[in-house]
């Protein structure tokens, strides 16, 4: 991996037209955050259980950045509403032989899922910041149940020009009907990924 010299920060431009709650993942009293962004976000005459199913929702994505060691992270959650879908850029530890658009690919190709559909989209696609593999998917949450969760998402596994490292930059959402204008959102954030 990369050593925190090489670059002092990574950093997504969210889309200034949607209502994104940055998660901050260097706080170490991520519950009182949590309660206090989720107040902010539902106003203070929202209902207290409505605080508290939001504040349990970001404590989920946070917890979930925190693990992946995500490098940047934040929630969509358009007006007054729910998070809609949540947004990760970490950095993948992958020996320099693997770093290649074409290694990306045939790793995903061997992947068995389950998927909905064909299976993964697979996309090479060039970003600002250097070539990348854009994948894009639907998968249950739970696959050995009958029902359950559909989760869709776009990532982007990109190989920066400028730095001997990789990172996924990953949109996940769970409300399919908003997919066509999600995956746009997903691409914007990869069009401006960038390492400072």
């Amino acid at each position: 991996m990369t050593t925190p010299e090489e670059w002092r920060e990574c950093r997504v431009s969210l889309p200034a037209h949607h209502n994104w709650l940055v998660l901050d993942l260097r706080n170490e009293d991520p519950e009182a955050w949590a309660r206090t962004l989720a107040g902010q976000h539902l106003g203070h005459e929202a209902p207290e259980q409505w605080c508290e199913a939001f504040a349990t929702d970001l404590l989920w994505y946070w917890g979930a950045a925190a693990r992946q060691g995500a490098l940047c992270a934040a929630v969509l959650a358009p007006g007054e509403g729910p998070v809609v879908a949540g947004c990760t850029v970490r950095e993948l530890s992958i020996a320099p032989e693997s770093r290649t658009v074409a290694a990306f690919r045939a790793e995903l190709e061997r992947a068995e899922g389950p998927y909905f559909g064909d299976g993964p989209v697979l996309t090479e696609v060039e970003l600002p910041l250097g070539p990348a593999l854009r994948v894009h998917r639907q998968e249950p949450t739970d696959p050995a149940a009958d029902g359950g969760t559909v989760v869709e998402g776009v990532a982007h596994y990109v190989l920066p020009r400028r730095h001997p490292t990789a990172l996924e930059c990953r949109l996940l959402w769970t409300s399919l009907g908003l997919g066509g204008e999600l995956v746009k959102v997903a691409d914007e954030l990869a069009d401006s990924l960038r390492l400072a």
